[in-house]
């Protein structure tokens, strides 16, 4: 390489440095993108490919350095030149005025300006610049010495690995919090679940952890982020600002992010009006917090303060109500939903948890009560987030009481004493009696009213509602025994729209098997697995005496929809309420059976554009009378797609896939030519 072309290379690795270092500034500190993520991207794997190319220009403060070095065997003790101190905690508003009045006498003020911030739930860190350029990296430890973690802060993309400007000391050492947010929390999770892994108990521990991995590359895979929250030692202290929050805001034109809630408040009543303000948004921060911080704001103040053996007198974190506490399960009760399905319930020895006494706590299902081995006389850990219902975190296995008996998922319904199914790869165990169970009562009959179904006009949620509440009715059958004067009576409605109700609920009885059969609410059976049921055996009768084999047989019916229909049907108090709406005058014409030539039956049509001379539902239905399965998404088995008018991404997959597109005069002959 010539040494103009060596020029122009390093010129070009200069400038990409330079633009990635601000997109992260702008990313990380500022929280305005200024570019889209997948030119970022295209960025990066240029600095990473002209690198790659040319290794004589690497530097350890490129961007592309993140990716975590080789293992280490263990971590090295890093000396803190300035003590890294704890804070005392205030737990109530008699300890902050405490505080408050210590300060106030000691330098002789009746009101001072304090620093106020969130107390993140993470792990304090130590960032050590020389020149600009992050050179070590370490953890509290005992305040004293702490843990050499440098080669696994690099790879977390919100610290950087050079300051911005050229105004920073030559030596400056930030301090503040390696945290997780919740959002980020969450979806880690969710990939160590989908993967078998270990699921993290909460964000403070795991962002612990992976700060302390030996091996940097299983921390670059963790979600972590950074904010500064002040400094330790200085090479000049002459350009630093003499207020706390300046300092931050200096920090933050370094390039080091720092909190979005940090203000400057006034007195005590500025302290507690701050408290509250984070208390009642706590919940809905992207971070987890434990409290808020006060500082005294001068620095010179400061000084004058002092400090005491392990924490400065200017300082003090008012901590919110704790949010882990230790008591005793009481019982295990089973609640059922409106959908059916069965929720373990823990009940408590009440508890002061998080600002609220707890009695309750989910379990959310079997395979979770299992997980954690939770049984009757534990003591448990419970944990309460903000307003996130309370839950089990662990069980403190040796309080537990001698020959506590396993948990068991009963097997009969505790409301209605029908059978309980838990499905093949499902977590949760449910209800068989759909149109019987008072727990899922309302939620079955507004599905068994709406439009696709029985289409009963006028009942919607708020009418199912007032019904329940006037105990008119109990299941889908009381529907139709329904007086004119007892729905007027209800408030807001009146003879007219009771008639109207009524007069719809006689239109209702006139309908189709396949409506009928959707309008159950078996699970896993749509319209479609409906109509194809109708279809294959063509009447009510064989359906409900169907084995679940020969459900299998059907088209399109898998092992699992078999089982759901064939449960359903065996569940003698949901053939009760079907003979009684039979009783009561439903009915739908014959239909003949699989031997019925569907011209269209096997073949996947998907539906997207607007057509002008029928709905698309109208489309829809006219098609599956032919026998055609109308699905939602194009995938290699859809064997027509039908583009109307301003066709989206379905029309552009399925002239990728090759597929035969029809526009909606195709679609107008394909159907006169059977129809």
């Amino acid at each position: 390489m010539t040494e103009l072309d060596s020029a122009r290379v390093a010129e070009r690795i200069a400038d990409l440095r330079a633009d990635i270092n601000r997109h992260n500034y702008h990313y990380y500190v500022l929280d305005a993108p200024t570019v889209p993520d997948a030119e970022y991207d295209r960025l990066l794997r240029e600095l990473s490919t002209l690198e790659k190319d040319y290794p004589q220009f690497v530097s350890a403060d490129s961007p592309t350095q993140r990716v975590g070095a080789k293992p280490v065997d263990s971590f090295k003790q890093v000396r803190h030149s300035v003590r890294m101190l704890s804070l005392d905690n205030a737990f109530d508003e008699n300890e902050l005025f405490s505080f408050d009045k210590r300060v106030r006498d000691k330098l002789s003020l009746n009101e001072l300006a304090y620093a106020a911030e969130t107390k993140l739930d993470g792990l304090a860190i130590s960032l050590l610049y020389k020149r600009g350029e992050l050179v070590q990296a370490a953890t509290r430890g005992d305040g004293s010495s702490g843990e050499d973690v440098t080669l696994n802060v690099r790879t977390i993309k919100s610290i950087p690995l050079r300051l911005v400007g050229d105004d920073y000391p030559e030596l400056l050492e930030a301090r503040g919090e390696v945290f997780i947010n919740k959002r980020d929390f969450a979806a880690l999770n969710e990939k160590q679940s989908a993967l078998g892994e270990k699921i993290f108990a909460n964000p403070r521990n795991t962002a612990a952890g992976s700060l302390r991995q030996l091996d940097p590359k299983l921390t670059a895979e963790r979600p972590l982020r950074f904010y500064a929250y002040g400094i330790g030692q200085i090479s000049s202290t002459q350009t630093m600002p003499s207020m706390h929050t300046a300092l931050l805001i200096q920090l933050k034109n370094w390039g080091l992010p720092v909190s979005p809630e940090t203000k400057c408040v006034h007195g005590i009543q500025g302290c507690l009006q701050y408290y509250a303000d984070i208390a009642a948004r706590r919940a809905a921060l992207p971070y987890e917090i434990d409290g808020v911080v006060f500082k005294v704001n001068d620095f010179a103040q400061q000084e004058k303060l002092g400090y005491v053996s392990r924490a400065p007198r200017w300082a003090v974190a008012y901590k919110f109500p704790p949010e882990e506490e230790l008591t005793v399960v009481k019982n295990i009760d089973i609640q059922v939903g409106r959908t059916g399905a069965l929720t373990p319930v823990a009940r408590l020895e009440p508890v002061f948890v998080g600002g609220v006494t707890v009695t309750n706590a989910t379990l959310h299902n079997e395979d979770e009560v299992r997980r954690k081995d939770v049984r009757a006389g534990d003591t448990v850990i419970i944990r309460r987030a903000g307003d996130v219902i309370p839950e089990i975190v662990a069980v403190v296995k040796d309080k537990r009481p001698a020959n506590s008996p396993e948990f068991i998922m009963p097997e009969r319904c505790p409301v209605c004493a029908s059978a309980t199914v838990k499905m093949e790869g499902e977590a949760v165990t449910r209800c068989t009696a759909g149109l019987f169970c008072p727990a899922q009562a309302s939620q079955a009959i507004i599905h068994f009213a709406s439009r696709r179904a029985m289409d009963i006009e006028g009942l919607g949620e708020k009418l199912v509602e007032q019904l329940f509440e006037a105990e008119l009715v109990q299941n889908v059958a009381d529907l139709y025994q329904l007086k004119l004067q007892q729905v007027a009576a209800l408030e807001r409605m009146g003879e007219k729209s009771a008639g109207n109700l009524l007069a719809a609920l006689e239109n209702s009885k006139r309908t189709e098997l396949e409506r009928f059969l959707y309008a159950l609410g078996i699970r896993e059976v749509g319209e479609a697995t409906a109509r194809t049921l109708a279809r294959h055996f063509g009447s009510l009768d064989r359906i409900r005496t169907a084995t679940q084999e020969m459900l299998e047989e059907v088209p399109d019916i898998g092992p699992v929809a078999a089982k759901n229909i064939n449960g359903f049907f065996r569940e003698e108090h949901n053939n009760l309420i079907i003979e009684r709406l039979l009783a009561y005058g439903i009915n739908w014409p014959a239909l003949e059976t699989k031997s019925e030539f569907l011209p269209l039956q096997g073949r996947t049509f998907v539906l997207t554009g607007t057509l002008a001379s029928m709905s698309r539902d109208e489309a829809k239905q006219k098609l599956q009378q032919l026998g055609a399965k109308v699905s939602g998404s194009v995938s290699k088995k859809t064997d027509y797609v039908i583009a109307g008018e301003a066709a989206g991404s379905k029309l552009t997959r399925a002239q990728e896939l090759g597929l035969k597109v029809l526009d909606e005069a195709g679609l107008v002959q394909l159907l006169q030519e059977y129809l």
